[in-house]
């Protein structure tokens, strides 16, 4: 993109692939994974978007091709490994040098595509749920946009430790495909409307036998952020890590609609956090690629607890990748977007 503000920007572009650098390997790219904030990138509303020209993309698998000079310490691969990677941007590539730090082997067994599917998403739903979420068993969990790539990977890793969840859908055949294809029961499935959104959660955590919640998943906010911290029980953990709400319809913001959402945005009064003893939590999960020490934990804690692949709902081509973009924008797609190269 030669600059963020509109999807439009986005072109197919050939150039040289790069170099190593020491401590880097050169990966040779098979599969791209889409992520909201890639959207938000393009559209120039996500804070950590470079300035001028970037490549979006936050995640890719694909084969290391290259090896630059080891960095002491650091991870060891060798030509012809398969492996995931993250990156701060550039992803949307057929290849890309990449920290070696942030390169980690794809499962045995698995697809190029359900590699590209897992890092991101697998990491934020990890995060959210245990580092700041601190989750344990019996806990009830609100999990948002649960049909998608991070809510799936939550109710797997929330089911792993024993914990109740409350899934949130945007759509009716979202909810009958986590009932079909994830075994969750009706009632514990909210088709969310923005006026009786307090009386559904009610109605849900009746039905999981919940006196309240003790974590929220938030990666929608607007008018369902309230409801949800209103019911949060004492020592509860609202943790927001998104505002699908703010996702502009077309290709360009719509800077009025964005303005009135932004003045209507939920405001927290520290001292009712100290009243009602609950705690809001905001994170990024691209500041991991700076504290990269963090990294093989996590991978870890994911392969202990994950029971399931990821769900790749959506393959293209790497040339369509202006129409996976709008196809994740709309907000209709279920489990991963992935395009191939």
């Amino acid at each position: 993109m030669r600059s963020a503000g509109s999807l439009e920007r986005l072109t197919l572009r050939e150039e040289p692939a790069p170099e190593p650098e020491p401590g880097e390997v050169l990966v040779r790219v098979s599969a791209v994974g889409l992520n909201f904030a890639d959207v938000f990138a393009a559209l120039g509303l996500y804070s950590a978007t470079p300035r001028g020209a970037f490549v979006p993309g936050l995640e890719c698998a694909g084969t290391v091709e290259a090896v630059g000079a080891p960095r002491p310490g650091g991870p060891a691969f060798e030509v012809g490994d398969r492996v995931v990677a993250v990156t701060r941007f550039g992803g949307y590539a057929t290849a890309i040098a990449v920290d070696a730090r942030q390169v980690h082997p794809l499962p045995e067994g698995w697809s190029f595509a359900e590699g590209a599917a897992w890092p991101v998403q697998a990491l934020t739903a990890w995060y959210a749920l245990f580092p700041l979420g601190a989750v344990e068993a019996g806990d009830c969990v609100l999990v948002h946009s649960a049909a998608g790539g991070v809510g799936l990977h939550a109710l797997d890793l929330a089911g792993a430790v024993g914990a109740k969840v409350i899934a949130t859908v945007g759509q009716p055949e979202k909810r009958d495909f986590l009932v079909t294809e994830r075994g969750l029961s009706a009632g514990s499935i909210i088709v969310r409307d923005r006026r009786r959104f307090g009386a559904q959660l009610e109605a849900a955590l009746a039905a999981v036998e919940a006196r309240g919640l003790d974590v929220v998943l938030d990666a929608v906010m607007g008018p369902f952020f309230r409801p949800a911290f209103d019911r949060l029980v004492p020592e509860g953990r609202h943790v927001v890590f998104g505002a699908a709400d703010f996702m502009p319809g077309g290709a360009r913001p719509d800077w009025l609609r964005l303005g009135a959402r932004w003045l209507k945005r939920p405001r927290i009064d520290p001292l009712a956090l100290v009243d009602k003893n609950r705690a809001v939590f905001g994170f990024n999960l691209i500041w991991l690629w700076d504290a990269l020490d963090r990294l093989p934990r996590a991978y870890a804690e994911l392969g202990r607890l994950a029971r399931r692949r990821p769900h790749v709902g959506t393959r293209l081509p790497f040339a369509r990748a202006p129409e996976a973009m709008r196809l994740l924008q709309g907000g209709r797609t279920v489990g991963k977007v992935v395009l191939e190269a």
